[in-house]
């Protein structure tokens, strides 16, 4: 079973995107995207691409500069959420409490001031290492926790020039969680030693992207928290990269 098609995850991501925050750690896909917003200022903002949008609050989030955002995720569960949001302007979900007791809680658009976002956005089910060729000339891409679990990281980053405009900005976060449930050893581009050397993700990401991009800040932490149970949180640091295609 695919477990970002189960309505454990679903309730989680859910809540992640659209619930209350814990331990004074805020939003994560609104941070992501206000990080994105920043280093767009004063640069074209037609259209922007969230790839592994999961439930959509990235994008919903980017459409408020954005002309027009595209969300893209592997699972069909997530993104019939996103769109069900899109169209109805709210979605209800199971948040857990222990066992099989829980509550079931209404995100709402309106109560994050998102609505007229909807209206730019679109939410489809797509492979971030195989995007049809009608993806391409985007201002911004924007892939959240993605890369860690991706079949093939080299050949997705190898990709990105060709679907971002010139000169756009590509921002990438993740917690560099790799895990050959996700990732075969053998297409690793970080998390393991070169002649005796650490290689980082990082340090594998500025290998591939160097052709065609430039790191153009420092990158920063920005942790999240994703509840499980009442009395169960994962508290992790992502690591968020910001690139511009040269």
């Amino acid at each position: 079973m695919n477990l970002y098609e189960t309505d454990e995850l679903l309730g989680q991501y859910m809540a992640f995107h659209y619930g209350e925050s814990y331990f004074g750690i805020g939003n994560y896909p609104a941070r992501c995207a206000g990080i994105c917003q920043e280093l767009m200022v004063g640069r074209n903002k037609r259209s922007a691409l969230d790839l592994g949008c999961a439930v959509g609050r990235s994008t919903f989030e980017l459409a408020r500069v954005f002309d027009k955002v595209t969300g893209l995720d592997l699972s069909n569960r997530f993104i019939e959420s996103a769109n069900r949001l899109k169209t109805e302007g709210e979605m209800e979900y199971f948040l857990r409490e222990q066992g099989d007791i829980g509550t079931r809680i209404t995100a709402r658009l309106a109560d994050l001031n998102l609505t007229n976002a909807a209206e730019k956005v679109q939410f489809a089910v797509a492979d971030a290492c195989n995007l049809e060729s009608e993806y391409t000339g985007y201002d911004l891409v924007f892939a959240g926790n993605l890369i860690d679990r991706l079949q093939n990281p080299r050949a997705f980053l190898e990709s990105l020039h060709r679907i971002l405009a010139e000169q756009g900005t590509l921002v990438i976060s993740s917690p560099y969680t790799v895990l050959e449930e996700y990732t075969p050893k053998a297409n690793w581009i970080g998390g393991f030693e070169r002649s005796g050397t650490p290689v980082t993700i990082l340090d594998g990401m500025k290998e591939v992207l160097a052709p065609h991009f430039e790191l153009i800040q420092e990158p920063m932490d920005v942790p999240f928290v994703i509840r499980e149970t009442r009395r169960k949180f994962q508290h992790t640091i992502a690591e968020v990269s910001a690139w511009r295609r040269k």
